[in-house]
């Protein structure tokens, strides 16, 4: 019996060690994860934190199965080392490209993240830094799955390629026919030419007006006021006509246009538009000095045009935004509707007459009867 036992002892002794780097290897990630999420919820509280529990699970069934691996060199043959050494070589560098590429784009993220926060606290613009994230955390991913693929022999000679630069402009070529270069290249002009950034009110057309909230590599995102999000792709966005109501400033001028009757007194009417826009809590004095200096009026009420059976009277009032211009508007609606309503102003509608057929057949035969008559 003892003979059997120090026959086995050796491959005991190598469970043993195995079976304990492996507990020793998950206990040590264990504690890493710990502190660096501890650090980071310090210092970045709404940091996502998904892809490092990934690299922590991703450790874990690394170690375990390099562990598997590991043991089964008891039960095979000498002849077939080589084989498994072959794939615990290849599972580690699998599993530590997986985690290397992980590891690096979570610190990607974590850089482009401070850096947007410190942005954001000095009310600086941030695209730049939100569209650059995200071609470096693509670019880190191309490289790892790269490199993943170099483990196979049969990829090599495809990665080397990819890596050459007659590789790139090759996929680059191949690339090129497709709608995702056109937005990747339309996000890229985005940046450079900067028609709008992150944070602007934008209107694309009548139906898409918003907040830009983010510009990735394919689409530009846009928060619409009934927080619905509008993702359009960047190749779009770049051929419509599109209105920045944050270019050069966030004054907004709204106009209020009120139609009323022929037989209006037209500078009452004026005088109240006037009166109630000045009024207004969200009004912007938006006068130069001079107009100041000449005591222009706060806000400019003109009639604009004569209408078949209405005349437009258009006032200009300024907001700090857009958001303030539009309730500013309703606001206005309401009250000058209310004014003209206690100063007999009417707003004409249109009035339509219906003839009847059967009326019109009728009225011949009433005409006889009061003839004869």
């Amino acid at each position: 019996m003892e003979e059997s036992f120090n026959e086995i002892k050796p491959e005991l002794v190598y469970t043993f060690i195995v079976v304990g780097l492996v507990f020793i290897f998950i206990y040590a990630t264990k504690i890493v994860y710990r502190l660096f999420t501890q650090r980071l919820g310090y210092k970045l509280p709404h940091e996502d934190t998904s892809k490092i529990n990934w690299i922590k699970k991703i450790l874990y069934f690394l170690w375990v199965v390099l562990g598997i691996i590991s043991l089964t060199f008891i039960f095979i043959d000498k002849a077939q080392y080589a084989t498994a050494r072959q794939i615990f070589y290849q599972t580690l560098y699998l599993g530590m490209v997986t985690v290397i590429m992980l590891v690096s784009v979570t610190l990607v993220q974590i850089w482009f993240s401070k850096k947007i926060y410190s942005k954001s606290l000095s009310n600086e613009d941030t695209t730049n830094f939100k569209f650059l994230r995200y071609i470096a955390v693509y670019g880190v991913y191309f490289i790892g799955i790269l490199l993943m693929l170099f483990a196979f022999e049969s990829m090599r000679g495809f990665v080397t390629t990819a890596l050459g630069s007659a590789g790139v402009i090759a996929i680059v070529a191949g690339v090129a026919s497709q709608e995702a270069l056109a937005n990747l290249v339309g996000g890229i002009f985005i940046i450079m030419f900067k028609p709008f950034k992150v944070n602007d009110i934008i209107k694309v057309d009548e139906t898409m007006i918003g907040t830009v909230t983010d510009i990735t590599l394919r689409h530009t995102i846009i928060r619409n006021y009934q927080n619905r999000m509008i993702v359009i792709p960047n190749a779009i966005i770049n051929k419509e006509k599109l209105v920045n109501y944050d270019l050069n400033g966030s004054l907004c001028c709204e106009w209020i246009i009120m139609e009323v009757a022929y037989d209006t007194d037209v500078k009452l009417a004026k005088e109240i538009m006037r009166e109630e826009c000045e009024k207004h809590p969200l009004l912007v004095d938006n006068r130069t000095k001079l107009q100041k200096a000449d005591a222009a009026p706060l806000v400019t009420v003109r009639v604009t045009s004569l209408n078949d059976s209405s005349m437009s009277i258009r006032a200009w009032a300024w907001a700090k935004n857009y958001s303030d211009a539009f309730v500013m508007k309703c606001d206005l609606l309401e009250s000058i509707k209310k004014r003209f309503d206690e100063a007999d102003i009417e707003i004409p509608f249109p009035h339509r007459t219906v003839i009847m057929k059967k009326d019109q057949e009728e009225k011949p035969a009433e005409r006889e009867i009061d003839t004869s008559i």
